[in-house]
C-alpha cells in the first residue's frame, strides 16, 4: 500500500516542483549572447517558417562552432528541435556555406555576389528554388560564415523581420584587436573586473571553459585579435614556457578567428643579465646590450620570432611601448623609435607580423606641454618605418580623458599606418562603477575632421585607410575584462565591449542603434524598456564629461587611482598633477595652448589650427584645453565662465540622478539580480557625482571669489 501511495503522489510532487521552479537569475555571464523564447507569436511563425531546418555543409572547427551556435540559440529561441540536413531538401531551410561547399552559394558566387566579400565578409540573404525559399549565409571563408551566423542571430535577439533579406557585410577595418593589460601574477593594470583571465599556471595543460566563451564573444562582435599582456611588459611572457602557454590559448581563439599578439619589453635581450645581478626577475635573454643596430641584438629577435611562429603558425605581432613611462627603448642607445621598431618588423615580416609601436611618449625634454610630445617625437620620422609597422596612437593626445581633441598625429602623419587605440575599460571615466556608455564618446572622435587633405577628412576614414588607401589598417581597445562572473565589473560596462567590437567592424553604425541593440540583447525585447533603458545610456558619457571635466577641463582626478576628483593635486612630477592642468588663478581657468602659448595648436592642420587659436571660435567644449579663460567671459549661453562651469557641474549630477529614476522605474521589467546590481551602481554613481561637482567647485570658488548658486 504505502508503495503505491508513492507511486500516486509522485505525479503530484513533479507538477509542484514544474510550477515552482523560477529560471535562474541573470548573472550577466551570457552577456549580450542571451537566447530568450520569443514571443511575437508573428515573429515566431515567420522565423519557424523560415528554418525548417539547417544545412551547414563541411567538417572545419569553425563549422562545428556555428553548428553548436546554433543549436544552442535556435532551440531556444523558436522552441523547436531544430533539424539538420546534409543538402536541400524539399522544405525551407538555412543554408550555410562557401562556394566550395553549397551549390547554392556556388550559384551566388557565379551572379558575382560574393566578389567583394573577402575574406571575413558575408551575404545574407534569401534565395528562392521551386517552391522553397533559403535563407542563405555565404561567405568565402568559413570565419565569414561564423561572423555571418552571429549577425543572422542578432536579427532574431532583436526581433527584425526576415522579409527582404539582403545584407552585405565586411570590415571597415583589417585589424580589430583588444589589448589587454594583463599582467602575469594574474593582475590587471587599470582592471576592474577581478584578476586575469589568463591563467598562467594551469597552462598550457588546463584549458578553462572561459577561454572559448571569451574567443565566441569577440567573434559575436567581429573582433579578430587579442594581446594578452600588458604594455608595460614583462621579459618572462617570450620564455619557451610561457610561449607554450600563448600556444595554447592560440589553439582555442584560431577557430574563431582571433589571432595572439604580445606586449614586448625592448630590453628583453639583455633580461637575463639583470636578473642574474638580482635586479630583476624573470630574465630572457644575457646580451651585453638592447641596441636595435647590434647585429647580435637583431639575431637575437629574429631567432626568437622563429621560436615563436614554430609554436603559433598564425601569430600576429608585436604591440611595443618604448621610451615611456620608464619603460625601455631604442634612445637608450641614441637610436630613433623608427630604427626600434624596424628592428622587430624586419624580423617579423617573413611570417607577415607586424610590430605595433605605441606612440604614448611623455619625455620633458622634448616639450614641456605632454600633449606635444608625441607629434614632436614622431611626426619627423614619418615614412622611415617598415611597411609591416603601425605607429599606434591613442585617441587623444593626453591620456583617455573624459573629453579630449582627436591626436593631431592623425591628420599629419601620412606616410606611416596608423593603428587608434581607444579604452574600453574606464580608467578616467568611473571605473566598473559608473554607468558610461562610451560610443557617443567613439562616435565623436570617428567623425572628427582632421582636414588632412580636405573638409571630411575625418578620424574613421584614416583609420579604416579610406583618405589615404593604406595597405594595412587597425584599431585597439584597451579591454574592460576579468574573471568576475559578469566579465566587465558593470553589466553596463558589457555595452562598451559590445560596441567597440561592432564600430571596429563598421563605424558608420550610430551610437543609438548599438545600445538599442545591446539593450534588446542583454536586457529586454520590451519596446517602453529598451527606450527607457538607452535613453539612460545616451546621455550617460555627456553627463561624465560634466560632473568630471567640463568645458574642456582635464586630468584633474585622485592621484595614482584615477577615480574621484583631485583639483587640488600638486603632487609628483610637474606634469603629471592637476594644477598643471587647470592652472586656476585668480584671472581665470585653462591651460593656455594657443599660439601664445605653448602652441599646441600648431600642431593641427588649417583650419582647424586657426579656429582651435581663436578664443571667440574654439568650440566651447574644447574651451578649457586650448585657453586660459577669464572667470568673466561670457560664453555662447550668454552666462559667464564661472557660471557656465557651475551649471555643467550641477547638469552632470541631475543626469545621474534622473539615470537612477528611470532605473528605479524598470523595476519587474528587468532580471531582478540585474535591476539590483545597477541601482547600486548608480547609487554609488550618484555618490560620485555630487562629489566632483562639490569639491570641484569649492575648489575653483576660491580662485574666482564668487558664489556658487542655490548655495549661502
Amino acid at each position: 500500500m504505502r508503495t503505491r501511495c508513492k507511486t500516486k503522489l509522485l505525479p503530484i510532487i513533479l507538477l509542484v516542483l514544474l510550477f515552482s521552479w523560477e529560471a535562474p537569475a541573470d548573472d550577466g555571464y551570457e552577456l549580450w549572447m542571451k537566447y530568450r523564447k520569443i514571443n511575437n507569436e508573428h515573429l515566431l511563425k515567420q522565423y519557424r517558417e523560415a528554418i525548417a531546418c539547417i544545412i551547414v555543409p563541411g567538417e572545419s572547427e569553425t563549422l562545428r562552432i556555428i553548428r553548436s551556435e546554433l543549436k544552442r540559440s535556435l532551440d531556444v529561441m523558436l522552441g523547436v528541435d531544430m533539424r539538420y540536413r546534409a543538402a536541400a531538401t524539399g522544405e525551407n531551410a538555412l543554408v550555410i556555406g562557401t562556394p566550395a561547399r553549397s551549390d547554392i552559394v556556388q550559384h551566388l558566387q557565379h551572379e558575382g555576389k560574393l566578389q567583394t566579400l573577402g575574406v571575413e565578409g558575408y551575404l545574407i540573404t534569401s534565395v528562392t528554388k521551386g517552391k522553397n525559399k533559403f535563407t542563405v549565409i555565404a561567405a568565402n571563408r568559413d570565419i565569414g560564415l561564423l561572423y555571418g551566423a552571429f549577425h543572422f542571430l542578432r536579427t532574431l535577439q532583436t526581433r527584425q523581420s526576415l522579409d527582404h533579406l539582403n545584407i552585405v557585410s565586411t570590415p571597415r577595418i583589417g585589424y580589430r584587436l583588444l589589448d589587454h593589460w594583463d599582467n602575469l601574477d594574474g593582475s590587471i593594470e587599470r582592471g576592474y573586473a577581478g584578476k586575469s583571465l589568463w591563467k598562467w599556471d594551469e597552462l598550457p595543460k588546463k584549458i578553462d571553459k572561459r577561454y572559448h566563451d571569451y574567443a565566441r564573444a569577440n567573434a559575436s562582435i567581429g573582433i579578430n585579435g587579442a594581446v594578452l599582456n600588458n604594455v608595460n611588459a614583462n621579459p618572462v611572457i617570450l620564455k619557451t614556457e610561457y610561449l607554450r602557454k600563448v600556444s595554447a590559448l592560440a589553439n582555442v581563439f584560431r577557430p574563431y578567428g582571433i589571432r595572439v599578439f604580445l606586449s614586448v619589453n625592448f630590453s628583453s635581450p639583455i633580461s637575463g643579465r639583470f636578473e642574474q645581478e638580482g635586479n630583476r626577475k624573470g630574465g630572457i635573454g644575457n646580451l651585453p646590450t638592447a641596441d636595435p643596430q647590434a647585429p647580435n641584438v637583431r639575431l637575437w629577435w629574429k631567432n626568437k620570432v622563429k621560436e615563436i611562429y614554430a609554436l603559433i603558425p598564425d601569430f600576429g605581432g608585436f604591440v611595443v611601448k618604448a621610451n615611456s613611462e620608464g619603460m625601455p627603448g631604442p634612445q637608450d642607445y641614441g637610436r630613433t623609435h623608427a630604427e626600434g621598431a624596424n628592428m622587430l618588423a624586419e624580423a617579423l615580416e617573413p611570417f607577415h607580423g607586424v610590430v605595433m609601436w605605441r606612440a604614448f611618449v611623455y619625455n620633458a625634454g622634448v616639450d614641456v606641454d605632454r600633449v606635444k610630445r608625441a607629434a614632436l617625437e614622431f611626426l619627423p620620422l614619418d615614412g622611415l618605418f617598415r611597411p609591416n609597422v603601425f605607429v599606434q596612437a591613442k585617441n587623444g593626445p593626453l591620456d583617455f580623458q573624459p573629453r579630449e581633441p582627436v591626436q593631431p598625429l592623425f591628420g599629419s602623419m601620412t606616410k606611416t599606418p596608423m593603428m587608434l587605440e581607444l579604452q574600453i575599460t574606464q580608467e578616467y571615466l568611473g571605473h566598473s562603477t559608473h554607468l558610461v556608455y562610451l560610443a557617443p564618446m567613439w562616435k565623436e572622435y570617428f567623425q572628427f575632421d582632421l582636414f588632412a587633405k580636405a573638409p571630411g577628412s575625418t578620424l574613421a576614414a584614416i583609420v579604416d585607410g579610406s583618405l589615404r588607401n593604406a595597405h594595412m589598417t587597425g584599431i585597439a581597445g584597451v579591454a574592460n575584462t576579468g574573471d568576475d562572473r559578469n566579465w566587465c565589473g558593470h553589466l553596463f560596462a558589457q555595452a562598451n565591449w559590445f560596441a567597440f567590437g561592432r564600430l571596429a567592424w563598421d563605424h558608420s553604425i550610430s551610437a543609438q542603434q548599438l545600445a538599442d541593440e545591446w539593450v534588446r540583447m542583454s536586457l529586454s525585447n520590451d519596446s517602453g524598456t529598451v527606450s527607457t533603458v538607452s535613453s539612460i545610456m545616451m546621455g550617460s558619457r555627456e553627463a561624465c564629461v560634466n560632473y568630471m571635466t567640463p568645458l574642456g577641463l582635464h586630468h584633474i582626478m585622485e592621484v595614482d587611482v584615477h577615480y574621484g576628483p583631485g583639483p587640488q593635486n600638486d603632487r609628483g612630477r610637474e606634469d603629471w598633477t592637476s594644477v598643471y592642468y587647470h592652472r586656476a588663478d585668480s584671472i581665470g581657468l585653462g591651460f593656455d595652448r594657443s599660439s601664445a602659448g605653448s602652441n599646441a595648436v600648431g600642431q593641427y592642420l588649417p583650419p582647424l589650427r586657426s579656429a582651435f587659436d581663436n578664443l571667440e571660435t574654439c568650440p566651447e567644449k574644447y574651451l578649457l584645453w586650448f585657453h586660459h579663460v577669464n572667470w568673466d567671459h561670457r560664453m555662447s549661453s550668454g552666462r559667464t565662465l564661472w557660471e557656465e562651469l557651475c551649471v555643467r557641474y550641477t547638469a552632470g549630477t541631475d543626469y545621474v540622478r534622473e539615470m537612477y529614476n528611470k532605473w528605479l522605474s524598470l523595476e519587474g521589467a528587468v532580471d531582478p539580480q540585474v535591476f539590483s546590481s545597477v541601482k547600486e551602481k548608480l547609487k554609488k554613481q550618484l555618490v560620485d557625482a555630487a562629489a566632483w561637482r562639490d569639491t570641484c567647485l569649492v575648489y575653483f570658488q576660491k580662485f574666482s571669489k564668487q558664489t556658487i548658486p542655490g548655495r549661502h
